[in-house]
Formats: structure tokens, sequence, C-alpha cells
């Protein structure tokens, strides 16, 4: 095990999020400001290997609106979020989201997990790999889990830091909706998210 794994710190609880709106949404504790670099506004093309060990593009599942989950069978607050993660795919499957799990992990130790908890949305596996994939979004993954949230047209609304919680998720999912019903744009999602976390502190 390298020294980087090592030193991955946990982030747990969110902070205030980031003012800026023209960027994705960032929640983050204090102590990760350092993890967001310049904003990626949307989704980066990367591939990992997927459960059957085919490598498999980020952009697999056009037209959905993907949660993208980063996290590690070590981490604990990783496999706290994880019952939450797999009732969102059972929930919002029909509203055309998509749950992605990003392990940035030993592979066997991930399958080994993913068979335990009966995971049934989509993992992409990496090692090395997986750090490359953090960074495509922007983040240096010194802290697990983060979660990506896109619009169906794969722009990113809001970019989480640390343990997902349901009130916030059911926020930024209904936020999402609107966006992908042409109610709201990328940019007004951002704003509404950002003033709807910052209200609920």
């Amino acid at each position: 095990m390298t020294a980087g794994w090592l030193t991955m710190q946990w982030l747990i609880k969110p902070d205030k999020p980031a003012t800026q709106v023209s960027a994705p949404v960032a929640l983050s504790s204090a102590s990760s400001a350092s993890s967001l670099k310049e904003p990626v506004l949307t989704l980066p093309e990367f591939s990992l290997k997927d459960r059957n060990g085919t490598l498999t593009s980020i952009r697999s599942w056009p037209g959905k609106s993907l949660i993208i989950n980063f996290w590690a069978t070590w981490c604990e607050p990783c496999r706290r979020e994880m019952p939450l993660l797999l009732k969102l795919q059972k929930d919002h499957a029909a509203d055309g989201f998509q749950v992605v799990g990003i392990a940035i992990d030993f592979r066997d130790a991930v399958l080994k997990y993913a068979d335990s908890m009966h995971i049934s949305y989509p993992l992409l596996i990496g090692e090395q790999d997986g750090f490359a994939a953090a960074d495509a979004f922007g983040i240096d993954a010194s802290g697990l889990p983060f979660t990506v949230f896109t619009d169906q047209q794969g722009d990113i609304i809001v970019t989480h830091l640390g343990e997902l919680h349901p009130e916030q998720v059911a926020m930024v999912l209904d936020t999402i909706k609107q966006v992908n019903s042409g109610q709201l744009t990328a940019n007004a999602a951002r704003t509404r998210v950002n003033l709807g976390l910052s209200s609920s502190k």
C-alpha cells in the first residue's frame, strides 16, 4: 500500500458552499478547500474498467443525469452513504438519473464488497487510474467520498465533497429535474442549489 493511500483523509460534514455560481456548486469542509482545482463545467472523458474488466467510458450513459460517486471500501463515510446511493438508483432511475460508482481501491476488495452490499448500479474501478479520474473533474482526491451531479446534457451542477445526506440530495435532484425539463439553465440551477444549501445551514 502506497503512502498516498495512507494519507487519504475522509471528509464527513460539508461546510458552507462556494459562492461562485458560474461554476458547479462545491460543497466541502474548510480543511478541504485545496481539494478543489479549476472548476470543470462539463462531464470529462475518461475510461476505467467495470466489474467485468471491460474498459468503460464515463460517457456510456448518454441522456442520463449522472450521480458519480467516488469511494473506497476502507472509507467509513463511503460505506455509510452506500444505502442512500442504492435507494437513489432504485427510486430515481425512472426519472433519468444514473448512479455510477468509481472505486479508488483494489479490484478484489471492491468486487467482494460490491457483492456483499448487492450494489446494482454500474461500478468503475481504478487505483492510480481512479485518482486520474478524480483529477479530470478538477478534484484532488485527498478525501473520500465525493460525488458529482450532472444534468442530462452532461453539465456539472454540483460537486459534493463529503458524505451525502438525504435532504441535500433531494433538493439537488429536484433542481436538476427542472434543468432537464427546460425550466432552469445549468447556471440558474447552480445558483438555486447554492442558495438552498446556504439557507439550510
